[in-house]
């Protein structure tokens, strides 16, 4: 039961990302509510889920986004996988792995995209799209962090109660 929270809410963060937050541009980057949402997910102590969110939310965001679906999934796993091993690190403090996470994982996700869009023949500069779409991306995201972290981490709490860790 507690794994099949994440299609709801997953979905809820996909309608979020493609009516909202997507519409809310600096320059040409926009925020990523998805990566946010999975990078907080994958933060929390006791979550076992979080490469089957990394999964889901990947091939959601691959539908609905005219990139090959295979570069949010895969963009995803590694920003999950980042995250997992930050989380064993830097557990005395979830808010700077956060925004590490959040950084790291939108620098990552990114670049990707638009190498995938290199390889598949559209001339974007990279200066260009480092400075008009990246840059933004990651400050929008970076707003993002804090508040999408608190949630999730209500979230957790509530679907693993501390009761359940002995």
């Amino acid at each position: 039961m507690k794994d099949l929270i994440a299609f709801p809410v997953l979905a809820l963060v996909l309608i979020l990302q493609t009516a909202v937050v997507g519409h809310i541009t600096l320059l040409s980057g926009y925020g990523d509510i998805m990566l946010v949402t999975l990078a907080a997910w994958a933060l929390q102590k006791n979550v076992a889920t979080a490469w089957h969110w990394a999964i889901l939310g990947g091939l959601l965001v691959g539908f609905v986004s005219g990139i090959p679906w295979g570069v949010p999934l895969i963009g995803y796993l590694l920003m999950v996988a980042i995250a997992r091993l930050l989380q064993r690190r830097v557990w005395q403090a979830p808010i700077l792995a956060m925004f590490a996470i959040t950084l790291l994982g939108t620098l990552l996700v990114n670049l990707l995209s638009l190498m995938t869009l290199r390889l598949l023949g559209d001339p974007l500069p990279i200066a260009d799209s480092f400075s008009l779409i990246i840059l933004p991306s990651l400050f929008l995201n970076l707003l993002l962090a804090v508040p999408v972290y608190l949630l999730i981490r209500d979230l957790a709490r509530w679907i693993y109660p501390m009761e359940e860790e002995a």
